[in-house]
């Protein structure tokens, strides 16, 4: 239980940085990027891996 807190925890702070990123950027070529780097941490925080 606490192992999955953790991961969750994780992967919800590697998701805010990939946001933090992506609001930074200037070129959409990079968003889009940034957007497809966010898709599986975001699945996995809503649990539909």
């Amino acid at each position: 239980m606490i192992i999955t807190i953790l991961y969750y925890l994780l992967t919800a702070y590697i998701a805010f940085l990939i946001v933090w990123n992506l609001l930074k950027r200037k070129k959409w070529q990079e968003e889009i990027l940034y957007i497809i780097i966010l898709i599986p941490f975001l699945l996995r925080l809503f649990r539909l891996k």
